[in-house]
């Protein structure tokens, strides 16, 4: 399927790897020019050059911290104007509830919801005028079935999506369709990381630990980030005009219900 974006700008945060890369790959692909984040250069760079010899696109890296002031600045002076915008952040630590002080949800908040707010506030208001954008954001399962220890993450992308659940609405009449994915277990190093505490705090090995997790999806095996990119792909297409603050679970029918 032509998904109409070729010549289309996008900036894809957090792109080095994992989902963002996923997302950054399935753009390119379908022909969009890039500027693709993360903090390491040298991990950016190779990204960069990677994709675009992959799919002949072009493909601009910036090494910043996104969540940052700073670091969203160097980003925007680069990126000028976009047409797409996808983002992402890494999720905080896990924990248990009584473990996390007022800082460590300000630094959770600020990474996982305020920093996609900001992006938005900084280039929807230009897709606006030209009549057309598409905004992805990746979020979480959490947001629909809360994960006991990643009470951080619940908190901090359930206000994204509630903040998405309004904004979106108010953007759709100038073509501007915002929604969000939410990422189940995909095999990336987020996984891994999870994978490792279960590991480190039950006494199995990392093996048994993803054996056990891969064991509550129907599907029977984590997500792949090409298949997730293919996803993001489609909702920045002209295809998905008509879909509007929505949230695409993508968690190998984990979730057990009916709406």
């Amino acid at each position: 399927m032509d998904l109409g974006i070729k010549g289309k700008r996008g900036l894809v945060c957090a792109a080095s790897k994992g989902l963002g890369r996923g997302c950054a790959e399935a753009l390119a692909e379908a022909g969009v020019d890039l500027v693709i984040n993360s903090r390491t250069d040298a991990d950016i760079t190779r990204t960069a050059e990677e994709i675009a010899a992959k799919y002949g696109a072009n493909v601009t890296p910036v090494a910043a911290d996104i969540t940052t002031e700073e670091g969203r600045a160097k980003v925007l002076a680069e990126l000028g104007e976009a047409d797409i915008l996808v983002t992402n952040a890494g999720g905080p630590p896990p924990g248990m509830w009584t473990d996390w002080s007022r800082d460590d949800f300000i630094k959770a908040i600020d990474a996982n919801m305020l920093t996609a707010v900001a992006l938005m506030q900084a280039l929807v208001p230009g897709m606006m005028d030209r009549g057309w954008g598409r905004v992805v954001n990746i979020t979480s399962q959490s947001v629909r079935s809360p994960v006991s220890v990643l009470g951080l993450s619940n908190t901090a992308r359930t206000g994204l999506t509630g903040f998405v659940a309004g904004m979106s609405r108010q953007v759709a009449g100038k073509g501007v369709c915002v929604n969000n994915i939410l990422p189940g277990i995909h095999a990336t190093d987020r996984a891994v990381s999870l994978d490792g505490n279960v590991s480190k705090n039950e006494g199995i090995t990392p093996e048994e630990a993803r054996k056990r997790r891969e064991a509550t999806i129907p599907t029977g095996t984590y997500g792949q980030a090409d298949d997730f990119g293919a996803a993001c792909a489609f909702l920045c297409s002209q295809q998905a005009r008509f879909i509007v603050g929505q949230n695409l679970l993508l968690d190998g029918g984990a979730l057990n219900a009916t709406l």
